[in-house]
């Protein structure tokens, strides 16, 4: 008894480029802002001040990677500075007179479509852009740097404009508001969040 099997099949490979920077007309754009680089002034100052007097400051930087459905990432770099909203402020005294579980959350990102500037009076981004809020890693930039990146996957066509950071998946208080030129995104893209919190103690 003779008998025979024959197998066949094909493969097919597509090389996916590396990442890529931002357009140039989208870094320009955004960085004339008054608020991109007065916030740069802000915190230069700040830390500059911190190392002078001794009076401790926070200072917040937010930086954005792109990463197309089609697997390609585009890195957008430092897209924002500050601003630390008064309701953490208010709840990190809170915290040292009566700790809860909720200090160590602040991990979620949630990001929107609203265009007004960021205010230390904010409480929420401005306009939601509909999707779920991302949880967060919880890492140290450096000793005193507090960072957490968070990717959010987005499922329609929407311009994003603003990055916030809060203490639960839903509701409660807004650590950080971020405002920054429309990055434009279609079902299945991603967006990756890098937020950075810096303590300084002025030592």
């Amino acid at each position: 008894m003779n008998s025979e099997l024959r197998m066949s099949g094909q493969l097919g490979a597509r090389k996916i480029a590396g990442a890529v920077s931002a357009p140039l007309g989208w870094r320009v754009r955004n960085a004339l802002r008054p608020a991109f680089w007065l916030g740069f002034l802000a915190n230069e100052m700040a830390q500059f001040l911190a190392w002078l007097t001794g009076i401790p400051v926070l200072t917040s930087e937010l930086r954005v990677r792109l990463l197309r459905a089609n697997g390609q990432w585009v890195d957008y770099g430092l897209v924002s500075f500050r601003l630390v909203t008064t309701a953490f402020v208010n709840f990190m005294v809170d915290e040292l007179q009566a700790e809860t579980s909720e200090w160590g959350d602040f991990k979620y990102h949630d990001s929107g479509i609203g265009v007004t500037g960021a205010a230390v009076g904010d409480t929420d981004v401005e306009t939601s852009d509909g999707e779920s809020r991302a949880t967060g890693s919880q890492t140290e930039g450096a000793a005193n740097i507090y960072e957490s990146v968070g990717t959010i996957a987005y499922t329609t066509t929407k311009a994003i404009t603003e990055h916030g950071l809060f203490s639960q998946s839903s509701g409660t208080t807004l650590m950080d508001r971020h405002v920054f030129s429309a990055i434009n995104v279609v079902n299945g893209d991603s967006i990756e969040f890098t937020y950075d919190l810096t303590v300084s103690s002025g030592g």
